[in-house]
């Protein structure tokens, strides 16, 4: 179980590091995110302090934090 919720973690990380801010729903379809993995990755995220959360009209809003970002361009070039 630790194991899918990782690689689940690591796959958001990997699309808001590409894709950039996304809406809740936009970046569990791009993970092709399944209930409850991906909230119990998204939520280790948000402890670990890798993502910014934003609340919406109705939703949420996520990117990651300005030093994750900055970091994963660094270690590309």
């Amino acid at each position: 179980m630790q194991e899918e919720i990782g690689t689940t973690a690591g796959a958001i990380w990997e699309a808001l590091n590409t894709k950039g801010e996304s809406s809740l729903a936009q970046l569990k379809k791009a993970v092709k995110g399944k209930d409850p993995i991906f909230d119990w990755a998204l939520g280790w995220l948000a402890r670990e302090d890798k993502i910014v959360i934003t609340p919406e009209k109705r939703s949420f809003r996520i990117r990651l934090k300005e030093t994750q970002a900055r970091a994963a361009g660094a270690s590309s070039d």
